[in-house]
Protein backbone atom coordinates (compact mmCIF):
# COMPACT_ATOMS: atom_id res chain seq x y z
CA UNK A 1 0.00 0.00 0.00
CA UNK A 2 1.13 3.23 -1.07
CA UNK A 3 0.20 6.58 1.20
CA UNK A 4 0.94 8.62 -1.69
CA UNK A 5 -1.40 7.00 -3.85
CA UNK A 6 -5.11 6.95 -2.95
CA UNK A 7 -6.09 4.37 -4.79
CA UNK A 8 -3.67 2.23 -2.70
CA UNK A 9 -4.79 3.62 0.10
CA UNK A 10 -7.76 1.78 1.83
CA UNK A 11 -10.67 4.19 2.00
CA UNK A 12 -14.46 4.10 3.46
CA UNK A 13 -16.95 5.01 0.72
CA UNK A 14 -18.29 8.22 2.44
CA UNK A 15 -21.80 7.82 3.86
CA UNK A 16 -23.25 11.35 2.08
CA UNK A 17 -26.90 10.03 2.83
CA UNK A 18 -26.67 9.37 6.02
CA UNK A 19 -28.51 5.88 5.68
CA UNK A 20 -25.35 4.18 6.24
CA UNK A 21 -25.83 1.80 3.79
CA UNK A 22 -22.54 1.07 2.79
CA UNK A 23 -21.53 0.26 5.95
CA UNK A 24 -24.81 -2.12 6.19
CA UNK A 25 -23.61 -3.93 3.55
CA UNK A 26 -19.92 -4.55 4.41
CA UNK A 27 -21.22 -6.26 7.45
CA UNK A 28 -23.94 -8.21 5.86
CA UNK A 29 -20.79 -9.78 3.56
CA UNK A 30 -18.32 -10.05 6.35
CA UNK A 31 -21.65 -12.31 8.04
CA UNK A 32 -21.75 -14.17 4.50
CA UNK A 33 -17.63 -14.85 4.51
CA UNK A 34 -18.01 -16.53 7.66
CA UNK A 35 -21.13 -18.55 6.93
CA UNK A 36 -21.85 -19.67 3.83
CA UNK A 37 -18.25 -21.06 3.33
CA UNK A 38 -17.67 -20.37 -0.65
CA UNK A 39 -15.49 -22.17 -3.24
CA UNK A 40 -15.87 -18.98 -5.40
CA UNK A 41 -15.96 -15.53 -4.35
CA UNK A 42 -16.63 -12.43 -6.46
CA UNK A 43 -15.36 -9.03 -5.52
CA UNK A 44 -15.29 -5.34 -6.80
CA UNK A 45 -17.78 -2.99 -8.51
CA UNK A 46 -21.36 -2.56 -9.64
CA UNK A 47 -19.93 -4.95 -13.12
CA UNK A 48 -19.36 -7.82 -10.23
CA UNK A 49 -22.88 -6.76 -8.30
CA UNK A 50 -25.08 -6.86 -11.44
CA UNK A 51 -23.82 -10.26 -12.22
CA UNK A 52 -25.93 -11.57 -9.54
CA UNK A 53 -28.98 -10.36 -10.90
CA UNK A 54 -28.64 -12.41 -14.09
CA UNK A 55 -29.85 -15.49 -15.23
CA UNK A 56 -25.92 -16.18 -15.96
CA UNK A 57 -24.72 -15.97 -12.60
CA UNK A 58 -27.62 -18.92 -11.41
CA UNK A 59 -27.40 -21.02 -14.05
CA UNK A 60 -23.05 -20.87 -14.53
CA UNK A 61 -21.46 -19.26 -10.78
CA UNK A 62 -24.09 -20.32 -8.37
CA UNK A 63 -23.48 -23.78 -9.14
CA UNK A 64 -19.80 -23.47 -8.22
CA UNK A 65 -20.90 -22.35 -4.44
CA UNK A 66 -19.73 -18.70 -5.45
CA UNK A 67 -21.00 -15.37 -3.66
CA UNK A 68 -20.88 -11.99 -4.86
CA UNK A 69 -19.57 -9.53 -3.02
CA UNK A 70 -19.85 -6.55 -5.28
CA UNK A 71 -20.96 -3.49 -4.28
CA UNK A 72 -22.15 -0.35 -6.82
CA UNK A 73 -19.78 2.33 -7.48
CA UNK A 74 -16.72 1.64 -5.68
CA UNK A 75 -13.21 2.37 -6.21
CA UNK A 76 -10.47 0.46 -6.09
CA UNK A 77 -9.31 1.92 -2.19
CA UNK A 78 -12.84 1.25 -1.03
CA UNK A 79 -12.58 -2.70 -1.74
CA UNK A 80 -9.18 -2.44 -0.82
CA UNK A 81 -10.81 -1.96 2.65
CA UNK A 82 -13.57 -3.86 2.71
CA UNK A 83 -11.00 -6.99 2.14
CA UNK A 84 -8.22 -5.58 5.35
CA UNK A 85 -11.42 -5.35 6.78
CA UNK A 86 -13.02 -8.81 7.26
CA UNK A 87 -14.69 -9.62 4.00
CA UNK A 88 -11.99 -11.98 3.26
CA UNK A 89 -11.68 -13.77 6.70
CA UNK A 90 -12.67 -17.25 8.34
CA UNK A 91 -13.36 -18.73 4.75
CA UNK A 92 -11.52 -21.00 2.55
CA UNK A 93 -12.28 -20.12 -1.22
CA UNK A 94 -10.87 -21.68 -4.01
CA UNK A 95 -10.78 -19.24 -6.22
CA UNK A 96 -11.27 -15.20 -6.03
CA UNK A 97 -12.45 -12.97 -8.89
CA UNK A 98 -11.76 -9.44 -8.97
CA UNK A 99 -12.96 -6.72 -10.97
CA UNK A 100 -11.96 -3.01 -9.79
CA UNK A 101 -10.69 0.42 -11.43
CA UNK A 102 -13.27 1.91 -13.90
CA UNK A 103 -14.73 4.26 -11.33
CA UNK A 104 -11.02 5.38 -10.26
CA UNK A 105 -11.47 8.80 -12.06
CA UNK A 106 -8.88 10.86 -11.17
CA UNK A 107 -6.39 8.25 -10.49
CA UNK A 108 -3.34 7.41 -13.09
CA UNK A 109 -3.13 4.07 -15.14
CA UNK A 110 -0.36 3.79 -12.69
CA UNK A 111 -2.11 4.31 -9.93
CA UNK A 112 -4.87 2.06 -10.27
CA UNK A 113 -3.00 -0.89 -11.47
CA UNK A 114 -0.97 -0.11 -8.31
CA UNK A 115 -4.18 -0.04 -6.38
CA UNK A 116 -5.27 -3.34 -8.12
CA UNK A 117 -1.90 -5.20 -6.69
CA UNK A 118 -2.48 -3.72 -3.63
CA UNK A 119 -5.96 -5.63 -3.49
CA UNK A 120 -4.37 -8.64 -4.88
CA UNK A 121 -1.76 -9.06 -2.31
CA UNK A 122 -4.19 -7.88 0.73
CA UNK A 123 -5.96 -11.08 -0.47
CA UNK A 124 -2.93 -13.56 -0.48
CA UNK A 125 -2.20 -12.20 3.07
CA UNK A 126 -5.52 -13.87 3.90
CA UNK A 127 -5.77 -16.49 1.55
CA UNK A 128 -2.66 -18.25 1.08
CA UNK A 129 -3.19 -21.00 -1.37
CA UNK A 130 -6.49 -19.26 -3.22
CA UNK A 131 -6.39 -18.50 -7.04
CA UNK A 132 -6.57 -15.08 -7.60
CA UNK A 133 -8.24 -14.13 -11.08
CA UNK A 134 -8.26 -10.15 -12.22
CA UNK A 135 -10.24 -9.47 -14.95
CA UNK A 136 -9.27 -6.64 -17.47
CA UNK A 137 -10.78 -3.28 -16.88
CA UNK A 138 -13.35 -2.84 -20.15
CA UNK A 139 -13.32 -0.55 -22.72
CA UNK A 140 -16.60 2.27 -21.75
CA UNK A 141 -17.80 5.16 -23.56
CA UNK A 142 -20.28 4.98 -26.98
CA UNK A 143 -17.22 6.42 -28.85
CA UNK A 144 -13.65 6.44 -28.27
CA UNK A 145 -12.46 8.65 -25.21
CA UNK A 146 -9.94 9.47 -23.20
CA UNK A 147 -11.27 6.69 -20.15
CA UNK A 148 -10.45 4.06 -23.11
CA UNK A 149 -7.03 4.50 -23.28
CA UNK A 150 -6.65 4.87 -19.35
CA UNK A 151 -7.93 1.29 -19.14
CA UNK A 152 -5.92 -0.31 -21.68
CA UNK A 153 -2.57 1.52 -19.91
CA UNK A 154 -4.26 0.19 -16.74
CA UNK A 155 -4.24 -3.71 -18.42
CA UNK A 156 -1.10 -3.91 -20.02
CA UNK A 157 0.57 -2.86 -16.45
CA UNK A 158 -1.04 -5.76 -15.04
CA UNK A 159 -0.16 -7.96 -17.57
CA UNK A 160 3.14 -7.41 -16.90
CA UNK A 161 3.12 -7.49 -12.75
CA UNK A 162 0.38 -10.48 -11.97
CA UNK A 163 2.78 -12.71 -14.00
CA UNK A 164 4.96 -12.43 -11.27
CA UNK A 165 2.37 -13.14 -8.46
CA UNK A 166 1.91 -16.54 -7.24
CA UNK A 167 -1.26 -18.08 -8.19
CA UNK A 168 -2.65 -14.98 -9.64
CA UNK A 169 -3.73 -14.76 -13.28
CA UNK A 170 -5.33 -11.47 -15.49
CA UNK A 171 -7.83 -12.62 -17.34
CA UNK A 172 -9.30 -10.56 -21.02
CA UNK A 173 -12.98 -10.10 -20.45
CA UNK A 174 -13.25 -7.87 -23.44
CA UNK A 175 -14.47 -10.30 -26.58
CA UNK A 176 -14.30 -7.26 -29.12
CA UNK A 177 -16.98 -4.54 -27.45
CA UNK A 178 -15.38 -1.91 -29.49
CA UNK A 179 -16.34 -2.29 -32.82
CA UNK A 180 -15.05 -1.95 -36.38
CA UNK A 181 -16.01 2.00 -36.11
CA UNK A 182 -14.92 2.64 -33.06
CA UNK A 183 -18.28 2.60 -31.27
CA UNK A 184 -19.95 -0.06 -28.46
CA UNK A 185 -22.81 -0.77 -29.10
CA UNK A 186 -25.96 -0.64 -26.54
CA UNK A 187 -26.77 -4.18 -27.04
CA UNK A 188 -23.64 -5.39 -25.37
CA UNK A 189 -23.79 -1.94 -23.01
CA UNK A 190 -26.92 -0.67 -22.04
CA UNK A 191 -25.20 2.61 -21.05
CA UNK A 192 -21.77 1.80 -22.33
CA UNK A 193 -20.50 1.35 -19.40
CA UNK A 194 -22.94 -1.35 -17.49
CA UNK A 195 -23.60 -4.88 -19.30
CA UNK A 196 -26.65 -6.18 -20.79
CA UNK A 197 -27.34 -9.63 -20.51
CA UNK A 198 -26.14 -10.69 -23.73
CA UNK A 199 -22.59 -8.82 -22.80
CA UNK A 200 -22.41 -10.21 -19.51
CA UNK A 201 -22.43 -14.08 -21.27
CA UNK A 202 -19.72 -12.78 -23.85
CA UNK A 203 -17.40 -10.91 -21.09
CA UNK A 204 -18.28 -14.25 -18.38
CA UNK A 205 -17.78 -16.93 -20.46
CA UNK A 206 -13.60 -17.33 -19.86
CA UNK A 207 -13.96 -16.75 -16.56
CA UNK A 208 -16.56 -19.48 -16.27
CA UNK A 209 -14.17 -22.11 -18.38
CA UNK A 210 -11.19 -20.79 -16.03
CA UNK A 211 -13.10 -21.43 -13.08
CA UNK A 212 -14.50 -25.05 -14.33
CA UNK A 213 -10.70 -25.95 -14.91
CA UNK A 214 -9.28 -24.43 -11.59
CA UNK A 215 -12.08 -26.56 -9.66
CA UNK A 216 -11.53 -29.79 -11.44
CA UNK A 217 -7.91 -29.32 -10.63
CA UNK A 218 -8.63 -28.57 -7.16
CA UNK A 219 -10.67 -31.75 -6.98
CA UNK A 220 -8.53 -33.94 -7.95
CA UNK A 221 -6.16 -32.64 -6.06
CA UNK A 222 -8.27 -33.23 -3.10
CA UNK A 223 -8.86 -37.17 -3.93
CA UNK A 224 -5.81 -37.64 -4.56
CA UNK A 225 -4.43 -36.37 -0.98
CA UNK A 226 -7.73 -38.68 0.75
CA UNK A 227 -9.75 -35.57 0.85
CA UNK A 228 -7.52 -33.72 3.36
CA UNK A 229 -6.13 -30.15 2.68
CA UNK A 230 -3.03 -29.87 0.98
Amino acid sequence: MSDSNPAATPTVVEDGCGDGRWMSVHKRLVSDAQEKEPEVVFIGDSLIAHLSYIEMWDTHFAPMHAINFGIGSERIENVLWRVLNGEMDQMNPKAVVLLVGTNNHGNTAEQIAEGIESIVDAIRDRQAQTYIIVLTLLPRGEQHNPLRERNTCVNNILRRTLSTKYKAQLVNIDPGFVQLDGAISHHDMWDYLHLTKSGYFKAFEPVYDLLLQLLNESDKLSVASGGQEI
